[in-house]
């Protein structure tokens, strides 16, 4: 008995201080059959059932472990030790199923630890009697009470060891955090952010490979990775819709790829079509007050993987909170230095379109009278040399005017956007380029009071100009349709520029050149969303959402 109780403290494992009790209460009473059960926390039922003499193949014939009915739950109800010659004649005696073992003489003793039942000790078929004595009982009981003290202690110390973890975790959280925090105060490069949030996510639960996407209108674009990253990963895109980080994105809540369908979208519409190969990962998204802004994908657990526990999920989900955060930030440095060129580019050509108007203009005009004035008093020849210098002076003026135009249109301040584009499309338009222009907007049809911010009415008419310039000078597009409307009801203006050029793949990154990168830097400082579609010989489509922005100051007001 005493050799026996060492042998069960000397366990430390929860798992393995259980069965061992189990072994201890079978040998210490020669029974044949052996079972603990340790009741639910309400103490009710049994959660887990412990067996030992039937075997892995009997097991799965007699069906579903039992749970705390008939005679089990005899010391569920009352706690006591209970031994009996025949189980089988006992009052609240079920009948044993049909693959089950005979069995007869019965003894069940509880186990206690500080005061309250923990299970209970089962034993059947006694060795060589009939049934079992009474020193049996009052060994097993012996044996529960050591058991007790065991169970306790390896709790305790389990517990203690999940603290230790988490504490670890948490620290481990804590430094990824200060981390970023620290590179953000000195950087405020987005890429050089993404690249450290990776390469800190990664080694904080131990993945084979962590992705960083980030939101592109309709898509998600690889913006970062580190671990095992698979040629032409970075800068790949996805369609949100369909894919693993796009539920996330939904739900605002981790991802499995291995649950459900998620392995099949991971495969045929995530990252796993663009070459990335995964047993397991996580997804969790990006978001901050709200607004999501990508995700980040943590790929096959490197140790006791490749399933990440749910520690792991709940440490990535915390550390994503202060990527989005870094992300957001580092977004708004990008953003505020993008406005500032912009802003600057706008003010340059104010000027210039300011110069040119009162000094060249007036200049080449008052030469032109000059030239017309001498035409009566100089020869023949000499008349006809100012006719040609009236001539050329014209010209330049004509050219000016449509530099002037280009740099900044006076009809877009004076009119508004749908004069400027109406006559921007007018200037375009030639035998070859028939362009059809489709403008509804609340301010100019009186529904509206006010109209957009002079920023957003210049990008609005900045967006336009380029798509169609990029349809005239890549695209071979012999027609082009601009359509401008206010969606009211949904407090945002859209933007459709549709053509019947040559097209190309939008995938790619070399498209950015054909004029795409100055009208995603104007659409995301508008926080509006892009949605380029495009095929080599099936021409372009450019659709833009931007929210509504009204005037404020009294000057862009309809007067009564």
């Amino acid at each position: 008995m005493l050799q026996l109780a060492r042998d069960v403290l000397s366990e430390h494992d929860l798992d393995d201080v259980l069965g061992r009790v189990v072994d201890a209460a079978q040998e210490l009473t020669t029974a044949r059959f052996a079972a603990l059960g340790v009741l639910d926390e309400a103490g009710a039922e049994l959660a887990r059932f412990l067996t030992r003499g039937v075997d892995p193949e009997e097991t799965r014939r007699i069906g579903p472990l039992p749970t705390g009915h008939g005679v089990l739950g005899e010391l569920i109800r009352d706690p006591v030790p209970l031994r009996v010659a025949d189980v089988s004649r006992h009052h609240r005696a079920y009948g044993f199923p049909t693959a089950h073992p005979e069995m007869r003489s019965f003894l069940g003793v509880p186990i206690f630890i500080a005061g309250r039942a923990y299970g209970n000790l089962y034993l059947t078929e006694k060795a060589g009697a009939a049934e079992f004595t009474e020193d049996d009982e009052r060994a097993v009981g012996l044996l529960a009470e050591f058991a007790g003290l065991a169970i306790d202690h390896a709790r305790r110390l389990e517990s203690a060891e999940q603290r230790r973890r988490g504490l670890e975790r948490s620290v481990a959280g804590l430094d990824a955090t200060v981390t970023i925090a620290r590179t953000l105060a000195a950087q405020t490069d987005l890429s050089r952010i993404l690249e450290l949030v990776a390469k800190r996510g990664r080694a904080l639960v131990s993945a084979r490979t962590l992705v960083i996407e980030l939101e592109e209108g309709s898509q998600l674009v690889v913006a970062a990775a580190a671990g095992e990253v698979p040629t032409g990963l970075i800068g790949g895109r996805v369609d949100r819709e369909g894919s693993v980080g796009g539920a996330a994105l939904r739900s605002a809540r981790p991802e499995r790829i291995e649950a459900g369908l998620n392995r099949a979208r991971f495969a045929e519409y995530g990252l796993g079509s663009l070459g990335l190969e995964a047993e397991a990962g996580l997804v969790v998204p990006l978001v901050l007050r709200g607004r999501t802004y990508g995700t980040l994908v943590a790929v096959d657990r490197q140790s006791d993987g490749p399933e990440f526990t749910v520690e792991d999920e709940e440490l990535l989900e915390a550390f994503a909170a202060s990527a989005a955060t870094a992300v957001a930030t580092a977004k708004l440095f990008d953003a505020a230095r993008h406005r500032d060129r912009l802003a600057a580019a706008e003010a340059e050509r104010a000027r210039w379109a300011r110069e040119l108007h009162d000094e060249t203009l007036q200049g080449l005009s008052a030469l032109r009278l000059s030239l017309a004035a001498m035409e009566g008093a100089e020869a023949t020849a000499a008349h006809q040399l100012i006719e040609g210098a009236i001539a050329d002076v014209e010209a330049e003026i004509e050219k000016l005017r449509t530099l002037i135009v280009e740099l900044r249109p006076l009809v877009l301040d004076e009119l508004g956007i749908a004069a400027a584009i109406e006559a921007l499309a007018e200037r375009l338009e030639t035998p070859h380029l028939e362009v059809r222009t489709e403008i509804d907007l609340s301010f100019e049809e009186g529904r509206v009071d006010e109209r957009h911010r002079d920023e957003l009415e210049t990008a609005v008419y900045r967006i336009v100009q380029e798509a169609l310039g990029n349809a005239i000078k890549h695209a071979d597009a012999t027609q082009v349709h601009v359509q401008v409307v206010d969606d009211d009801d949904r407090a945002e203006l859209r933007i459709t520029v549709r053509d019947d050029g040559n097209g190309f793949e939008p995938a790619r990154r070399e498209s950015d050149g054909f004029g795409l990168q100055g009208i995603r830097d104007r659409v995301e400082l508008l926080g509006g969303t892009l949605d380029l579609r495009s095929a080599p010989g099936e021409g372009t489509e450019l659709r833009v959402a931007v929210p509504s922005q009204r005037g404020v100051d009294g000057s862009r007001a309809r007067t009564a």
